[in-house]
C-alpha cells in the first residue's frame, strides 16, 4: 500500500489507537470517562492539524535553505518545534478541561510525550511489518 491511501490508513489507525490509549491512561489517573475520551479526541485533532501546519511551514522554510538534507540538527529542530508547539496548545487545554493545575498539566504532557515516543516507535514498526515499507524506504 502506497501514497495517499497509506497515509490515510496510517493516520486513522495511529490516532484511533492513540485516543483509546490516552483515554485509558487518563481514566487510570482518576479522570472521568467522558472527559478523558473527549479531551483525547480534541488533542488528537489538534495534533493532526498542527502536524499538517508545522510540516508545511517547516518544508517551506527547508526548501529555501542552502544546505540540503536532514541531519541530526535539522531533525532535532523539527522535532522540538513540533512538540513545543503542540505542548503550548495542549498544556492549557489539559489544565482547563481536566480541572488540574498548569504544573499538573505540564507533568501530564511530559508523560504523554514519553508515551508517544515509545508508542510511535512500536506503531511504525508494526505498521511497516503489516503493510510493507513505503516506496521512499525501499
Amino acid at each position: 500500500m502506497q501514497g495517499l491511501k497509506r497515509k490515510l490508513v496510517y493516520v486513522s489507525l495511529f490516532e484511533t489507537i492513540a485516543i483509546f490509549m490516552t483515554s485509558l491512561i487518563l481514566i487510570a489517573l482518576g479522570h472521568d470517562l467522558f472527559y478523558s475520551g473527549s479531551v483525547s479526541v480534541v488533542v488528537s485533532l489538534i495534533a493532526v492539524l498542527w502536524n499538517l501546519t508545522w510540516n508545511t511551514g517547516f518544508e517551506f522554510w527547508e526548501a529555501r535553505q542552502a544546505v540540503r538534507g536532514r541531519g541530526l540538527r535539522r531533525r532535532t529542530v523539527h522535532a522540538l518545534g513540533f512538540e513545543g508547539g503542540l505542548a503550548l496548545m495542549t498544556i492549557p487545554l489539559f489544565a482547563w478541561w481536566l480541572d488540574i493545575s498548569l504544573w499538573q498539566a505540564v507533568v501530564l504532557d511530559a508523560g504523554f510525550l514519553l508515551f508517544f515516543l515509545i508508542y510511535t516507535f512500536i506503531f511504525n514498526w508494526g505498521f511497516d511489518h503489516v503493510f510493507g515499507l513505503p516506496l521512499s524506504a525501499q
